[in-house]
């Protein structure tokens, strides 16, 4: 095992494929079966050899499951050049099978293709050396929202505090390597978000946001190990946690901060052009250049418009679509007075919802959420939820900035059925490779989260006027990122030319909205997988209803888009193709008379 370690990526990875490369050639004529089934072994081969690796090889902090990994990963630049070798090698392997010859494996073959060929743009880019956004950052995210499983889960956790001063030290290193050659987020994005780091940089422990999960510990652990376990994580937030942050702070603050670019667009990066497009490509699994994203943008953008002010009409405003929005961000009947009735709004929403999907989807997780606000430490440029395995969050910061009227598209969107219920039946789904189980692609996941908004209608979610222009406004918000991202990114457009375009097309708030403009100019590509995953749902519904007609039901197309856990769009079209064609049937079923 320890001479392996010494080997170079691609010979450990010749070590794993010996067996399977090493299969007997099939004679000329013979059934193209064994090549066929060679191929997928060999797939399966490497996507298991490189789950293998990662799993040793990174503890992700912004993953939920990590938090049991009692270490933090190596982020330094000798680490990311080992990382670009293997993940290089990787790919020049997997593209060597033909893919004429994968068969089983065809699904897990893309999943992998696509997964790497986002880490080798990553690492050819050196994303890690700026590993920060306007909303989120490597720092915020190091500590869970709420409690873990058991005693292990909690000493791995405070190993992870532990290592913390390494792992921040490797990170400033990577960002000043950034500064250096001008790869940083604009300065105008980020300003100010060094508050985030004071909240952890606090030594009183047990008042410090890495503390909480020994306020929530388990009923199974025993009185004497919470005591023992509270007192080693005191003694790592004291004497690591704090410390680190306190370093971090004047950092980000008094250099990173000040000397970050002036410029906006993703195409004034170094090879800034190639860049932005490789982002597009990770972020929405598709081929599409962004002006054509951006033509796209522009087309729903009007069609949602006429839908909007026809609402507008249906709600007994008699004024025009302007005064319509400044009345919807003003008038106090649409905002909550206290977090709690912001929570409690949020609360009803979801179990209505509960009620009603019995009749959207034919299989349901077992696995709960629950709903909490948005961690103080992130809620002030955080967006308006977020939603996850264990907890879909609501932010209650500044509460004249979160309208009642887009909460029910909230919900839908990052609870259920979106991302808290799809992540509950990625945890619980078929036997998938744990590559498969692990990954997650944008325009698939925020595709379904956008379509399940629009699911919404049919179970009887917006209950007034007020509430269909409040999802409507969420659709429009998704199709104007499509013009604000490729806007910013490809055309030139100023941070205020995208705040007016939104302002005057969506009833956000200006909190929001500002907010949303900063994320876009740090993050570009990421805004556009939502509008171009839904519309491939969508269009792909429209294509079933269509060929099937009375055959159709919308539980077993919704199941079948779940069933197959994050995949690429392309796949996913693919996959809902083949379901068509096969006459729509429910993927659940069990054949009695072939149940193995």
């Amino acid at each position: 095992m320890l001479r392996l370690l010494s080997l170079t990526p691609l010979a450990v990875l010749s070590l794993h494929l010996a067996g399977v490369i090493a299969a007997p050639a099939v004679a000329a004529g013979a059934t193209t079966a064994p090549r066929t089934a060679a191929a997928d072994l060999q797939v399966k081969a490497l996507y298991e050899a490189e789950w293998a690796w990662r799993v040793k090889e990174f503890a992700d902090p912004d993953d939920d499951m990590t938090a049991r990994a009692g270490y933090l990963p190596h982020v330094d630049a000798a680490s990311q050049r080992r990382r670009s070798e293997y993940w290089g090698n990787m790919l020049t392997a997997l593209n060597a099978i033909s893919e004429d010859q994968i068969a089983a494996e065809k699904i897990n073959a893309a999943v992998f293709r696509t997964v790497l060929e986002a880490f080798v743009a990553q690492q050819k880019f050196r994303d890690y050396e700026a590993p920060f956004t306007s909303g989120g950052s490597f720092w915020a995210s190091l500590a869970p929202r709420g409690g873990l499983d058991g005693v292990a889960e909690y000493r791995a956790y405070i190993g992870r505090m532990r290592a913390i001063p390494r792992y921040f030290d490797e990170q400033v290193a990577n960002m000043r390597a950034g500064l250096k050659r001008g790869f940083t987020p604009p300065r105008v994005s980020i300003a100010g978000r060094e508050s985030s780091i004071t909240p952890f940089a606090v030594t009183d422990a047990e008042n410090n946001p890495f503390f909480i999960p020994l306020h929530e510990m388990p009923p199974g652990i025993s009185d004497r190990d919470r005591a023992a376990l509270r007192a080693e994580a005191r003694i790592a937030i004291t004497k690591s946690v704090a410390p680190a942050y306190a370093k971090l702070l004047p950092f980000v603050r008094d250099e990173y901060i000040p000397h970050a670019r002036a410029t906006l667009a993703a195409d004034d990066l170094p090879d800034g052009r190639a860049y932005y497009e490789a982002k597009i490509r990770e972020f929405t699994t598709l081929d599409l250049a962004p002006e054509q994203i951006h033509a796209i943008g522009v087309t729903e953008v009007a069609r949602i418009d006429i839908d909007m002010h026809e609402t507008m009409k249906k709600s007994g405003w008699k004024g025009d679509f302007p005064a319509f929005l400044t009345f919807l961000k003003t008038d106090p009947q649409f905002y909550a007075k206290t977090p709690y009735e912001l929570i409690a709004r949020a609360t009803y929403i979801a179990n209505k919802i509960n009620g009603q999907l019995k009749y959207t989807l034919g299989l349901l997780p077992r696995y709960r959420f629950t709903i909490l606000p948005t961690p103080a430490a992130v809620a002030a440029f955080g967006t308006g939820g977020n939603g996850g395995l264990e907890s879909c969050v609501m932010n209650t910061y500044n509460l004249p900035a979160r309208p009642f009227y887009t909460l029910p598209s909230l919900v839908l969107h990052e609870c259920s059925p979106g991302h808290s219920l799809q992540a509950a039946l990625a945890l619980e789904g078929p036997n998938r490779p744990d590559l498969r189980k692990n990954t997650y692609f944008s325009g698939y996941g925020e595709g379904w989260g956008l379509y399940s908004e629009w699911l919404g209608i049919g179970m009887g979610i917006y209950e007034t006027s007020y509430d269909e222009f409040g999802r409507e406004t969420y659709e429009m918000w998704r199709a104007a990122r499509l013009v604000v991202d490729t806007g910013i990114h490809r055309m030139g457009w100023s941070r205020q030319q995208a705040i007016d375009f939104l302002s005057s097309h969506t009833a956000l708030s200006n909190h929001e909205i500002t907010t949303e403009v900063d994320r876009y100019i740090s993050w570009p590509g990421q805004a556009l997988a939502y509008k171009l995953g839904e519309m491939t749902i969508r269009r792909k519904r429209v294509e079933a209803e269509s060929k099937l007609g009375g055959k159709f039901d919308q539980r077993w197309f919704n199941d079948t888009i779940l069933g197959l856990g994050a995949v690429p769009l392309p796949v996913l079209e693919r996959e809902l193709d083949d379901w068509i064609a096969g006459g729509g049937k429910n993927p659940n079923a069990i054949d009695r008379k072939n149940p193995g």
